[in-house]
């Protein structure tokens, strides 16, 4: 886990809850020290080396065929590529693997959080830490990304 306890207590926790105060009420942990090796994003898809990004300058990632645009349908097409398909709940299914899109006030996505085995989510903050925060509620608001738009999920690959 992150190391350096005082730098932990006197800068990244108030960092983290000024920007997401809904967290210190609803729970969460740091899981990871900060990277910009990936965003959130690409953590949702499971890739910890890509900056997954739909910028119009190819400076990052983004699936190939899938429009380069910060829109919901973009994001979902990407999701979909990888085998999630829309669902009504976030609530824990056991043989699927859930993520959650959030978007701003004028709909365009801002945060990718997936759902982990124990029904915990996990995110990572930008360039920041991974969290593992216990529900969708930590991360909604302003600051924060804003609200939840959609739930996806996928089947877990079993394996023999």
């Amino acid at each position: 886990m992150v190391s350096n306890n005082a730098w932990i207590k006197s800068v990244v926790i108030p960092r983290i809850e000024s920007n997401y105060p809904n967290l210190v009420t609803n729970g969460y942990k740091i899981t990871s020290q900060d990277t910009i090796d990936y965003n959130c994003v690409a953590w949702a898809a499971q890739d910890n080396e890509t900056w997954w990004w739909p910028d119009s300058q190819y400076q990052y990632y983004w699936p190939p065929d899938i429009p380069r645009e910060e829109t919901l349908q973009a994001f979902h097409q990407a999701f979909q590529i990888l085998g999630y398909e829309f669902c009504e709940s976030d609530v824990l299914e056991a043989g699927f693997q859930k993520i959650a899109i959030y978007v701003n006030s004028s709909n365009t996505p801002t945060h990718v959080a997936r759902q982990l085995p124990n029904g915990k989510w996990t995110s990572k903050l930008g360039s920041w830490e991974d969290i593992e925060h216990n529900n969708l509620q930590g991360l909604i608001g302003n600051p924060g990304y804003g609200e939840v738009a959609c739930i996806m999920k996928k089947p877990i690959a079993r394996v023999l």
